[in-house]
């Protein structure tokens, strides 16, 4: 191979072409907007720098880790804060998030911190799934019914749905378990419950935290590919619309409204096809930013943050993060001022194609209502006087409709792997190699 475009300029995008063109090939990469990154980018509140959306990735693998080491910024790698997230259920109860769990389900269902959540009975009836078979929830379509059909409701609304929307912006019925929680299938037919699968896949991934960050924030990996497609000499075309994809050729439109017609060995896309007849299926994501200078904040009262239940009253957050308790370098980095990022589910007409960050006032419709919500899960007030800076970045959330891709294109991306930077990376990685039979 030679010659090869790749379709859209998020991490994905940006991983494959600079694999590719380090490994000889003759890259051209097009990006229908004008920056690249995808949602991997930062914005700056109060003068602090701070990442755009995602602010940590998976260690189930070492994929993002390894990733960061190649681009020399293994040295600034960090885990977050120990004292870990809280959750709110449905009816309104917080308690801190179990420790023994992966996306919500349980490893030990009669642990004290998940009756905590779910109480005696939801308790008794997840421990039922050890001595269900095996094969009971194996072939489930979604995550949703594999944990119904294992452990029961109780666990499913008030522990996975919370965590799952606020990590992947959707309800657990609509994600593939194969794609946000790969192995666990085969981990519950080879373990016999899926308890025992849960605690098999944590006890394979990388030692420490879940998550980990990048000191100075992820965007830092969206830095290091973007110069290294530079080094690699990648063709990179920005204001370039894609209006057809085939397996070895792309039609564009310019900024300018030029047409062409670009031909390459193999055309690798993180975007939909772009003649898809199908309307997408997506939900709106906002994240409100607040630097706040107030002191009673640094006791960290909900520890690292909290997810919400999708049908809780009284807040209409799906999450909120203590950034400056969760990141010690970013503690050090505010000076004493703490930094709450809110996220909402919005309308998916409401939401922009490429994110933009907007300044927020504290006392609009938008500030009010981001005061109000951190008030209500950090359990204290929190003064919109006392806020330095706000901002609101809106985007859509994963499309949950087939890709569309011709055959012969090779999917890479959210739109082809699912949301995750973990996820995303290990396949497209793996669709590289491919590609270049090693």
């Amino acid at each position: 191979m030679t010659e090869a475009i790749v379709v859209g300029g998020g991490v994905a995008g940006l991983l494959a072409a600079r694999d590719l063109a380090k490994a000889g090939v003759h890259v051209v990469l097009v990006e229908a907007s004008g920056v690249l990154g995808g949602m991997i980018r930062r914005h700056t509140v109060a003068g602090i720098d701070l990442d755009m959306a995602a602010d940590s990735f998976a260690t189930r693998t070492d994929a993002v880790s390894s990733l960061a080491i190649e681009l020399g910024l293994g040295n600034e790698i960090v885990s977050p804060d120990p004292r870990g997230a809280w959750l709110m259920t449905r009816d309104g109860r917080t308690a801190p998030m179990p420790a023994t769990g992966l996306l919500g389900i349980p490893g030990v269902p009669m642990a004290a911190d998940v009756l905590a959540v779910v109480g005696q009975g939801g308790g008794l009836r997840a421990q039922m799934d050890s001595l269900l078979p095996a094969p009971v929830g194996a072939r489930a379509t979604s995550l949703g019914a594999m944990v119904r059909k294992r452990m029961g409701a109780k666990v499913l609304d008030d522990l996975v749905v919370p965590v799952v929307a606020g990590v992947h912006s959707t309800h657990p019925d609509d994600l593939d378990p194969d794609q946000v929680a790969p192995g666990l299938r085969d981990a519950l037919l080879r373990e016999g419950s899926l308890a025992r699968a849960v605690l098999a896949l944590r006890q394979r991934a990388t030692a420490g935290s879940a998550v980990q960050g990048i000191r100075g924030g992820i965007v830092r990996i969206v830095d290091e590919l973007v110069a290294d497609l530079e080094t690699w000499h990648v063709d990179v075309r920005l204001h370039t619309r894609v209006t057809r994809v085939d397996r070895a050729a792309v039609e564009v439109t310019g900024a300018d409204g030029t047409t062409e017609r670009l031909v390459a060995d193999h055309v690798l896309s993180a975007v939909s096809d772009p003649t898809r007849t199908t309307a997408a299926t997506r939900t709106g994501i906002e994240l409100v930013t607040l630097v706040v200078d107030q002191p009673e904040l640094d006791a960290a009262p909900r520890g690292t943050g909290m997810l919400v239940h999708p049908a809780a009253t009284g807040v209409r957050a799906k999450a909120l993060t203590h950034a400056t308790v969760k990141w010690p370098w970013l503690a050090d980095a505010a000076g004493g001022r703490h930094v709450l990022r809110l996220s909402y589910a919005t309308p998916a007409a409401d939401a922009a194609d490429v994110a933009t960050s907007l300044p927020v006032d504290p006392t609009s419709e938008t500030g009010v209502r981001a005061t109000t919500d951190a008030s209500a899960l950090l359990g204290l007030p929190v003064d919109a006087a006392r806020v330095l800076g706000a901002a609101s970045v809106r985007w859509h959330g994963p499309d949950t409709q087939a890709a569309g891709l011709a055959e012969g294109v090779v999917g890479i991306g959210e739109a082809s792997s699912g949301r995750g930077l973990s996820g995303i990376v290990t396949t497209t990685r793996a669709a590289v190699r491919a590609l270049l039979g090693s």
